[in-house]
């Protein structure tokens, strides 16, 4: 069997061309048009900083917010996919109530502007239930190894009603999306294996434990990936109510230094490791899934 090398047609060539006068021209523009004085050998510093009390390098103004970004992202992940799985299996209830429910979740929350949620939420949360829940307070009585384990996996207690807040307001918003991706995935699976399952005696429940749901997570896995990498792009909104994520850190850099492109150049740098790392991951998950299921 022979196989037919590729070749350029005209119209890659075309791209090509297309592609070649667009970088051309950006880069005419930054280097004759722009004006602008470039100053890189900055950006390091921002970057880690030597502690001068032991002369160990730690993490400066970018990486704190980088590492915000990060742990905001995985808790955010973490309860949308809950909520989503939640709500996905309420909308193929046989229940009109539960159908309802959900529905109105996921019709309510994704006709609603996330900058909305995010003051709704954050005064909501901050204003009326931390203070009579008193969840700070709780944790400024705990020992202090007790306080660098919780401000190292959510934030420090002075920052944690905004934290939480941001927490919540993402996933909120980010589970409507899974939602729908978890109900579509569900109900993509043929009719046929829930008549097989109804017929050897299986209950519903069961049913969709041991036969739709495996069966649906390989189905899943590709938009799902896309949405907790959305999640990772979204929690960027958070800044407006102070949590102190990388691009609140990169206005802050940028509105003291005016170090413009490189601040910003350097946060899409750090964004863009995070979420293409996530794709690499989910790439491999979906292809060991696929495996374990052969």
């Amino acid at each position: 069997m022979t196989h037919r090398r590729p070749r350029f047609t005209i119209l890659d060539v075309l791209i090509l061309l297309i592609l070649a006068a667009g970088a051309i021209f950006i880069f005419h523009r930054i280097r004759d048009g722009l004006h602008y004085r470039w100053e890189w050998e900055a950006i390091p510093q921002y970057l880690l900083r030597r502690d001068p009390a032991n002369g160990t390098w730690m993490p400066n103004v970018l990486l704190q917010g980088f590492f915000t970004t990060i742990r905001l992202s995985i808790w955010a992940t973490l309860f949308a996919s809950l909520i989503g799985t939640a709500m996905g299996l309420l909308r193929m209830s046989t229940s009109r109530f539960r159908r309802w429910v959900g529905s109105a979740y996921v019709e309510l929350t994704r006709n609603t502007p996330p900058l909305v949620l995010v003051f709704l939420f954050y005064f909501f949360i901050g204003e009326q239930l931390m203070p009579t829940v008193g969840l700070e307070a709780l944790i400024r009585r705990q020992s202090s190894e007790t306080q660098a384990l919780l401000s190292a996996l959510l934030a420090p207690p002075g920052r944690l009603t905004a934290f939480v807040s941001a927490v919540v307001t993402v996933s909120i918003f980010e589970g409507a999306y899974i939602t729908e991706i978890v109900r579509a995935g569900v109900q993509s699976i043929e009719k046929g294996q829930r008549e097989a399952a109804a017929a050897l005696g299986l209950t519903r429940w069961q049913c969709m434990r041991y036969i739709i749901l495996p069966q649906a997570i390989q189905r899943i896995l590709p938009p799902l990936g896309g949405q907790f990498i959305s999640t990772i792009k979204d929690s960027a909104i958070v800044s407006v109510i102070s949590i102190q994520e990388l691009t609140f850190r990169g206005m802050e850099l940028m509105s003291a230094t005016y170090l413009t492109f490189e601040t910003w150049i350097t946060i899409t740098g750090l964004y863009f490791t995070l979420t293409f790392g996530c794709s690499l991951a989910f790439g491999r998950l979906e292809n060991a899934w696929r495996r374990g299921r052969a």
